[in-house]
């Protein structure tokens, strides 16, 4: 379960409108410590914090991941930057 949680963040962050080098290294830091939960946490709250936009199929894969990994509550608010 691990590698798939490590995999599915690894593709999440590669799809995100993350422009920082400095962020992604984190998350990818974080996920080769095995801190799945902190790197998605990370890279959520980057995103939402940003105001960065994202497409309703990403989000919904988010939701789909916090529903193990935890920050739903962060999730739920990431709901307004859905575009389109």
């Amino acid at each position: 379960m691990e590698v798939e949680y490590a995999a599915n963040i690894e593709e999440l962050l590669e799809e995100s409108p993350i422009t920082a080098p400095s962020v992604s290294a984190d998350v990818r830091d974080l996920l080769a410590a095995g801190e799945f939960g902190l790197a998605f946490d990370t890279m959520c709250s980057w995103i939402y914090e940003d105001e960065l936009p994202i497409s309703e199929e990403y989000y919904g894969r988010l939701v789909r991941l916090s529903e193990d990994l935890g920050s739903r509550d962060l999730i739920a608010r990431m709901r307004e930057l859905v575009s389109g």
